[in-house]
Protein backbone atom coordinates (compact mmCIF):
# COMPACT_ATOMS: atom_id res chain seq x y z
CA UNK A 1 0.00 0.00 0.00
CA UNK A 2 2.57 2.36 1.19
CA UNK A 3 4.41 2.14 -2.78
CA UNK A 4 1.29 2.43 -4.61
CA UNK A 5 0.71 6.11 -2.30
CA UNK A 6 4.45 6.75 -3.30
CA UNK A 7 4.29 6.32 -6.87
CA UNK A 8 0.94 8.07 -7.04
CA UNK A 9 2.58 11.14 -5.38
CA UNK A 10 6.03 10.74 -7.64
CA UNK A 11 4.07 13.29 -10.56
CA UNK A 12 3.50 15.79 -8.28
CA UNK A 13 6.62 15.88 -6.75
CA UNK A 14 8.04 15.96 -9.79
CA UNK A 15 6.31 18.66 -11.13
CA UNK A 16 6.89 20.80 -7.92
CA UNK A 17 10.96 19.75 -8.17
CA UNK A 18 10.91 21.37 -12.15
CA UNK A 19 9.00 24.22 -10.94
CA UNK A 20 11.45 25.00 -8.40
CA UNK A 21 14.82 24.37 -10.00
CA UNK A 22 15.48 26.03 -13.82
CA UNK A 23 16.65 23.40 -15.66
CA UNK A 24 18.82 24.70 -19.01
CA UNK A 25 18.25 24.07 -22.69
CA UNK A 26 19.84 20.64 -23.68
CA UNK A 27 21.19 22.36 -27.08
CA UNK A 28 20.42 20.66 -30.57
CA UNK A 29 21.34 16.68 -30.91
CA UNK A 30 24.04 17.28 -33.77
CA UNK A 31 25.91 19.66 -31.07
CA UNK A 32 26.03 16.76 -28.78
CA UNK A 33 29.60 15.45 -29.36
CA UNK A 34 30.80 19.39 -30.53
CA UNK A 35 32.74 20.26 -27.98
CA UNK A 36 34.94 17.01 -28.27
CA UNK A 37 35.22 17.36 -32.05
CA UNK A 38 36.49 21.20 -31.54
CA UNK A 39 39.61 19.99 -29.92
CA UNK A 40 40.65 18.14 -33.18
CA UNK A 41 42.32 19.81 -35.90
CA UNK A 42 40.41 19.96 -39.48
CA UNK A 43 42.10 17.91 -42.18
CA UNK A 44 44.61 20.61 -44.53
CA UNK A 45 45.88 19.66 -48.15
CA UNK A 46 47.61 21.79 -50.66
CA UNK A 47 47.76 25.82 -50.43
CA UNK A 48 44.23 27.57 -49.56
CA UNK A 49 43.71 31.00 -49.33
CA UNK A 50 40.73 32.75 -47.83
CA UNK A 51 39.25 36.23 -48.19
CA UNK A 52 36.75 37.64 -46.05
CA UNK A 53 35.22 40.95 -46.47
CA UNK A 54 32.27 42.39 -44.88
CA UNK A 55 29.82 44.44 -47.16
CA UNK A 56 28.00 45.60 -44.28
CA UNK A 57 26.12 45.08 -40.82
CA UNK A 58 24.14 42.60 -42.27
CA UNK A 59 26.12 41.28 -45.33
CA UNK A 60 29.29 39.62 -45.71
CA UNK A 61 30.82 37.78 -48.92
CA UNK A 62 34.34 35.72 -48.91
CA UNK A 63 36.50 34.23 -51.69
CA UNK A 64 38.72 30.80 -51.62
CA UNK A 65 40.98 29.58 -53.78
CA UNK A 66 42.61 25.96 -52.98
CA UNK A 67 45.05 24.52 -54.73
CA UNK A 68 45.74 21.22 -53.94
CA UNK A 69 48.16 18.34 -54.96
CA UNK A 70 46.04 15.18 -54.64
CA UNK A 71 42.71 16.42 -56.43
CA UNK A 72 41.46 19.19 -58.34
CA UNK A 73 41.95 22.78 -57.39
CA UNK A 74 38.69 25.07 -57.05
CA UNK A 75 37.86 28.41 -56.21
CA UNK A 76 34.33 28.98 -53.84
CA UNK A 77 32.08 31.89 -53.38
CA UNK A 78 30.36 32.45 -50.19
CA UNK A 79 27.67 35.08 -48.81
CA UNK A 80 25.87 35.37 -45.81
CA UNK A 81 23.23 37.60 -44.39
CA UNK A 82 22.19 37.94 -41.17
CA UNK A 83 19.17 39.92 -40.00
CA UNK A 84 18.41 42.15 -36.74
CA UNK A 85 16.77 39.70 -34.32
CA UNK A 86 19.00 38.62 -31.93
CA UNK A 87 17.50 36.49 -28.95
CA UNK A 88 20.96 35.09 -27.93
CA UNK A 89 24.42 36.64 -28.09
CA UNK A 90 25.14 33.63 -30.21
CA UNK A 91 22.22 33.90 -32.50
CA UNK A 92 20.65 35.95 -35.22
CA UNK A 93 17.84 35.62 -36.96
CA UNK A 94 17.26 35.40 -39.90
CA UNK A 95 20.02 34.25 -41.50
CA UNK A 96 20.87 32.76 -45.29
CA UNK A 97 23.92 31.71 -46.89
CA UNK A 98 25.05 30.26 -49.97
CA UNK A 99 28.54 28.80 -51.62
CA UNK A 100 28.95 27.82 -54.75
CA UNK A 101 32.22 27.02 -56.49
CA UNK A 102 33.85 27.23 -60.24
CA UNK A 103 31.58 23.82 -61.38
CA UNK A 104 28.59 25.37 -61.17
CA UNK A 105 27.90 23.43 -57.85
CA UNK A 106 25.74 25.08 -55.01
CA UNK A 107 24.74 24.58 -51.49
CA UNK A 108 22.48 27.12 -49.61
CA UNK A 109 20.91 26.74 -46.25
CA UNK A 110 18.31 29.61 -44.56
CA UNK A 111 17.09 29.41 -40.98
CA UNK A 112 14.61 31.61 -39.48
CA UNK A 113 12.54 32.24 -36.36
CA UNK A 114 9.45 31.40 -36.76
CA UNK A 115 8.42 32.02 -33.01
CA UNK A 116 10.18 32.93 -29.58
CA UNK A 117 11.07 28.93 -29.49
CA UNK A 118 10.45 27.70 -33.02
CA UNK A 119 12.90 27.63 -35.92
CA UNK A 120 12.70 26.59 -39.28
CA UNK A 121 16.09 25.69 -41.47
CA UNK A 122 15.94 24.66 -45.03
CA UNK A 123 19.08 23.25 -46.74
CA UNK A 124 19.36 22.85 -50.64
CA UNK A 125 22.41 21.41 -52.50
CA UNK A 126 23.28 20.88 -56.11
CA UNK A 127 25.94 18.97 -58.03
CA UNK A 128 27.31 21.16 -60.95
CA UNK A 129 23.85 21.30 -63.01
CA UNK A 130 22.36 18.20 -61.18
CA UNK A 131 19.90 18.79 -58.18
CA UNK A 132 21.54 16.56 -55.29
CA UNK A 133 19.41 17.06 -52.47
CA UNK A 134 17.18 18.96 -50.00
CA UNK A 135 15.89 19.04 -46.58
CA UNK A 136 13.96 21.11 -44.40
CA UNK A 137 13.72 20.78 -40.54
CA UNK A 138 11.34 22.61 -37.48
CA UNK A 139 12.81 22.87 -34.10
CA UNK A 140 11.43 23.39 -30.70
CA UNK A 141 13.50 24.93 -28.07
CA UNK A 142 11.53 24.62 -24.64
CA UNK A 143 13.22 25.76 -21.84
CA UNK A 144 14.76 22.38 -20.73
CA UNK A 145 13.83 20.49 -23.78
CA UNK A 146 14.29 20.10 -27.66
CA UNK A 147 12.34 18.39 -29.90
CA UNK A 148 13.68 18.80 -34.32
CA UNK A 149 11.70 16.89 -37.08
CA UNK A 150 13.73 16.63 -40.11
CA UNK A 151 12.29 15.77 -43.86
CA UNK A 152 15.22 14.88 -46.35
CA UNK A 153 14.12 14.12 -49.91
CA UNK A 154 10.82 13.80 -49.98
CA UNK A 155 9.78 12.40 -53.93
CA UNK A 156 6.39 11.39 -54.13
CA UNK A 157 6.42 10.08 -57.28
CA UNK A 158 9.02 7.08 -56.47
CA UNK A 159 7.37 7.07 -52.61
CA UNK A 160 10.97 7.65 -50.91
CA UNK A 161 11.57 10.09 -48.04
CA UNK A 162 13.89 9.72 -45.00
CA UNK A 163 12.85 11.26 -41.64
CA UNK A 164 14.31 12.38 -38.39
CA UNK A 165 13.16 13.07 -35.53
CA UNK A 166 15.27 14.05 -32.40
CA UNK A 167 14.51 15.08 -28.11
CA UNK A 168 16.66 15.83 -25.77
CA UNK A 169 15.51 16.39 -22.00
CA UNK A 170 17.61 17.83 -19.55
CA UNK A 171 17.20 15.99 -16.44
CA UNK A 172 19.30 17.85 -13.97
CA UNK A 173 21.29 20.77 -14.32
CA UNK A 174 23.94 18.70 -15.95
CA UNK A 175 22.41 15.64 -17.04
CA UNK A 176 20.86 15.35 -20.55
CA UNK A 177 19.03 12.09 -21.74
CA UNK A 178 17.28 12.10 -25.38
CA UNK A 179 17.04 9.93 -28.48
CA UNK A 180 16.71 10.17 -32.06
CA UNK A 181 14.92 7.89 -34.60
CA UNK A 182 15.93 8.04 -38.49
CA UNK A 183 13.12 6.71 -40.77
CA UNK A 184 13.30 5.82 -44.58
CA UNK A 185 11.23 4.28 -47.28
CA UNK A 186 12.62 3.96 -50.62
CA UNK A 187 11.01 1.69 -53.70
CA UNK A 188 8.98 0.04 -51.35
CA UNK A 189 11.65 -0.71 -48.66
CA UNK A 190 11.18 0.92 -45.53
CA UNK A 191 13.72 0.65 -42.23
CA UNK A 192 13.87 2.71 -38.74
CA UNK A 193 16.85 3.00 -36.60
CA UNK A 194 16.57 4.36 -32.96
CA UNK A 195 19.65 5.53 -30.98
CA UNK A 196 19.41 6.55 -27.07
CA UNK A 197 22.07 9.51 -26.40
CA UNK A 198 23.01 10.64 -23.16
CA UNK A 199 25.09 13.50 -22.16
CA UNK A 200 26.73 14.72 -18.67
CA UNK A 201 28.69 18.05 -18.34
CA UNK A 202 30.62 18.82 -15.57
CA UNK A 203 32.44 22.31 -14.69
CA UNK A 204 35.97 20.59 -16.35
CA UNK A 205 34.76 17.92 -18.50
CA UNK A 206 31.93 16.57 -20.78
CA UNK A 207 31.31 12.72 -21.42
CA UNK A 208 28.61 11.85 -24.33
CA UNK A 209 27.47 8.31 -25.22
CA UNK A 210 25.07 7.36 -28.57
CA UNK A 211 23.86 3.80 -28.55
CA UNK A 212 22.17 1.81 -31.55
CA UNK A 213 21.23 -0.72 -33.74
CA UNK A 214 23.76 0.29 -36.32
CA UNK A 215 27.11 1.09 -33.13
CA UNK A 216 28.22 3.42 -30.00
CA UNK A 217 29.47 6.71 -30.17
CA UNK A 218 31.46 7.94 -27.29
CA UNK A 219 33.11 11.29 -26.29
CA UNK A 220 35.16 12.96 -23.88
CA UNK A 221 36.12 16.43 -23.30
CA UNK A 222 37.86 17.77 -21.02
CA UNK A 223 39.58 21.24 -20.43
CA UNK A 224 43.02 20.98 -17.98
CA UNK A 225 42.78 25.04 -17.15
CA UNK A 226 40.89 27.80 -17.96
CA UNK A 227 41.89 28.36 -21.14
CA UNK A 228 44.93 26.97 -22.96
CA UNK A 229 45.14 23.15 -22.60
CA UNK A 230 42.07 21.17 -24.45
CA UNK A 231 42.11 17.20 -24.75
CA UNK A 232 39.67 15.04 -26.27
CA UNK A 233 38.91 11.49 -26.73
CA UNK A 234 36.46 9.75 -29.20
CA UNK A 235 35.49 5.83 -29.55
CA UNK A 236 33.57 4.53 -32.45
CA UNK A 237 31.83 1.09 -32.81
CA UNK A 238 29.83 0.23 -36.60
CA UNK A 239 27.98 -3.17 -36.04
CA UNK A 240 27.36 -3.25 -39.41
CA UNK A 241 31.06 -3.18 -41.04
CA UNK A 242 31.99 -4.73 -37.89
CA UNK A 243 35.09 -2.17 -37.11
CA UNK A 244 36.23 0.17 -33.99
CA UNK A 245 37.71 3.11 -33.92
CA UNK A 246 39.42 5.53 -30.84
CA UNK A 247 41.44 8.91 -31.40
CA UNK A 248 42.66 11.46 -29.05
CA UNK A 249 43.14 15.06 -29.78
CA UNK A 250 44.56 18.27 -27.95
CA UNK A 251 44.42 21.78 -27.89
CA UNK A 252 47.00 24.20 -27.19
CA UNK A 253 46.25 27.76 -27.31
CA UNK A 254 49.20 30.51 -26.37
CA UNK A 255 47.57 33.61 -26.38
CA UNK A 256 50.57 36.12 -25.74
CA UNK A 257 52.21 34.42 -29.13
CA UNK A 258 48.06 34.50 -30.45
CA UNK A 259 49.29 30.98 -31.54
CA UNK A 260 46.91 27.68 -31.70
CA UNK A 261 48.07 24.14 -32.09
CA UNK A 262 45.80 21.17 -32.16
CA UNK A 263 47.46 17.80 -32.03
CA UNK A 264 45.48 14.38 -33.00
CA UNK A 265 46.35 10.36 -33.17
CA UNK A 266 43.70 7.58 -33.95
CA UNK A 267 43.55 3.66 -34.24
CA UNK A 268 44.70 4.01 -37.97
CA UNK A 269 48.17 5.02 -37.19
CA UNK A 270 47.33 8.25 -38.25
CA UNK A 271 49.02 11.33 -36.84
CA UNK A 272 48.22 15.46 -37.47
CA UNK A 273 48.67 19.07 -36.57
CA UNK A 274 47.50 22.19 -36.83
CA UNK A 275 49.62 24.96 -36.15
CA UNK A 276 47.73 28.93 -36.19
CA UNK A 277 49.42 31.85 -36.04
CA UNK A 278 47.45 35.22 -35.76
CA UNK A 279 49.51 38.43 -37.05
CA UNK A 280 47.61 41.45 -35.52
CA UNK A 281 47.30 44.51 -35.90
CA UNK A 282 46.92 42.60 -39.73
CA UNK A 283 43.60 40.98 -40.27
CA UNK A 284 45.47 37.91 -41.70
CA UNK A 285 45.69 34.05 -39.77
CA UNK A 286 48.13 31.72 -41.22
CA UNK A 287 47.43 27.90 -40.65
CA UNK A 288 50.19 25.10 -41.26
CA UNK A 289 48.98 21.62 -40.81
CA UNK A 290 50.71 18.37 -41.48
CA UNK A 291 49.22 14.63 -41.27
CA UNK A 292 50.52 11.04 -41.67
CA UNK A 293 48.75 7.66 -41.79
CA UNK A 294 51.50 5.04 -40.89
CA UNK A 295 49.57 1.83 -41.57
CA UNK A 296 48.90 3.45 -45.19
CA UNK A 297 52.07 4.85 -45.64
CA UNK A 298 50.20 8.61 -46.89
CA UNK A 299 51.25 11.98 -46.12
CA UNK A 300 50.45 15.19 -47.29
CA UNK A 301 50.71 18.57 -45.53
CA UNK A 302 48.62 22.25 -46.28
CA UNK A 303 48.94 26.15 -45.79
CA UNK A 304 46.42 28.26 -44.82
CA UNK A 305 46.48 32.40 -45.66
CA UNK A 306 42.60 33.61 -44.04
CA UNK A 307 42.51 37.52 -44.66
CA UNK A 308 39.43 39.35 -42.68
Amino acid sequence: MGNIVAMAAFPAYWTAHKKSVTLPNPGSFDELHKSCKDVFPQQMEGVKLIINKPLSSHLQVSHSIHMSTVGQSNYHFNAKYVGDYQPSPAETFPMMSGDVDNAGSLNAQMIYLLADQIRSKAVFQTYRSKFLTWQIDGEYRGDDCTVTMTLGNPDILNESAILVTHFLQSITSRLVLGGELVYHQRMGEEGAIFTMAGKYSAPNWVATVNIGYGGAHASYYHKANEQQIQIGAEFEANTRLQETSFAFGYHLDIPKANVVFKGSVDSSWGVGGVLEKKLPPLPVTLALGAFMNHWKNKFHCGFNIMVG
